[in-house]
């Protein structure tokens, strides 16, 4: 799946929500829409369950303090939620990381190099929020 594709496809209803102008916010959700998919695959495989289902987890976790973060307002508080999401990307990037023989080389390192860059953007956005 590709991500202007997968753009085209999301809801007018998330859409319009203030928080979609935020691309790291954007991201978290493709990652999570591609985390789904793979993990349907590491299902099939019994060695990739538990992974799949840490997988899931903690790659829908990342949007889901964003958007929490983001209704409580701007600041401090804020910026935890953000770090929240933070340490979720990273441990997504790790799940990826073991699960790498149940999935394509090619898949894996999109995944990570994606979710590189929300890690990045992550950091950049909670250090901003500290200082409010």
């Amino acid at each position: 799946m590709k991500y202007g594709d997968w753009l085209k496809d999301v809801s007018p209803h998330i859409k319009n929500d203030p928080l979609w102008e935020l691309e790291t916010y954007r991201k978290a959700l493709f990652i999570f829409d591609l985390a789904w998919y793979d993990c349907d695959l590491m299902l099939k495989c019994e060695l990739g369950k538990p992974i799949a289902r840490q997988l899931i987890r903690s790659s829908g976790s990342i949007g889901a303090n964003i958007e929490e973060g983001f209704g409580r307002g701007f600041g401090k508080e804020y910026a935890r939620f953000l770090r929240i999401a933070l340490a979720s990307a990273r441990e997504s990037r790790g799940w990826y990381y073991r699960g790498r023989r149940l999935l394509t080389p090619e898949v894996v390192n999109h995944r990570v190099e994606l979710l590189g860059v929300i890690i990045a953007n992550l950091t950049v956005l909670a250090n901003q929020q500290k200082k409010r």
